[in-house]
């Protein structure tokens, strides 16, 4: 194949991180390699904490749901509390089909089970309960930046969050504590472009998939909560509101959506079509 000027130009680029997030606002789990498809990366954001109304759970009300870690393994996600507690989610959910709200959102979603149920409103002190996004469920992106038939699982808004390495140096370059790439959630890090290179491109190929660009992300209170001890501060934003301020948002790293299913590596050279 015969590269584009671009794509000569990039051909160091690389991905050198990958993350995915299974349960919404819990802790990421690092990966090798990713199978992606329309929804983002395998396992993305497609179970959910909500409370007793149906509304989604966040870091945003609640920190202690960045302290719980999880593991992805054969036959279900391992989910360990910090005090060392486990259980198996399984793969496949045995509860209800029931409605539930993640933002302006109202979607079907399948209870996993009520002994999973029990456990973490144990652990959390209030009722809550585990729900998984099913492949029947299709929950549309944002349209004014995506197209007709574009999706997302329970994340905020988008299926692909791109983060580069030289965008986290630059802000720890102005921060008193440098801060790990954990603060900004990324599905995808990117080695060997430019601070905030991220927000230019039109399109990207990651190995072999393509992705589109949608929208920069506005980043939230989220940044600012230690993820290894839940507590929080001010930083980023404070800082990130000196220079990436735009309008009412504080903007670090870029959204895509796959335009195709592939699996991605660490390792894979990233370049722009």
């Amino acid at each position: 194949m015969q590269l584009s000027n671009n794509q000569s130009l990039m051909s160091d680029v690389v991905v050198s991180s990958l993350f995915v997030y299974p349960i919404k606002s819990f802790g990421g789990v690092p990966l090798d390699r990713s199978n992606v498809g329309k929804r983002g990366l395998d396992f993305d954001r497609r179970w959910m904490l909500v409370d007793a109304d149906g509304q989604f759970m966040t870091q945003r009300t609640d920190t202690r749901l960045a302290l719980f870690r999880i593991t992805i393994e054969e036959d279900g996600l391992r989910v360990r509390t910090p005090s060392g507690h486990e259980t198996l989610v399984p793969f496949d959910p045995s509860g209800d089909p029931v409605s539930v709200r993640v933002w302006k959102d109202t979607c079907e979603a399948i209870q996993v089970s009520t002994e999973v149920d029990a456990w973490f409103s144990k652990g959390l002190h209030q009722k809550c309960s585990l729900v998984y996004m099913p492949e029947t469920t299709l929950r549309p992106t944002h349209p004014n930046f995506t197209e007709p038939g574009d999706v997302v699982g329970f994340a905020d808004a988008f299926p692909v969050l791109v983060v580069s390495e030289a965008s986290l140096e630059n802000l720890n370059g102005k921060l008193q504590v440098p801060l790990p790439i954990n603060r900004f959630r990324p599905n995808i890090v990117v080695k060997g472009w430019e601070p905030h290179q991220e927000d230019t491109f039109s399109r990207l190929q990651v190995g072999d998939l393509p992705l589109r660009f949608a929208k920069n992300c506005g980043r939230c209170s989220v940044t600012t909560t230690d993820q290894d001890t839940g507590v929080v501060g001010t930083e980023p934003l404070r800082t990130l509101a000196s220079y990436r301020l735009n309008g009412q948002a504080v903007e670090f790293g870029a959204y895509y959506v796959p335009e195709a299913t592939a699996q991605i590596a660490v390792g894979d050279v990233v370049l722009v079509p």
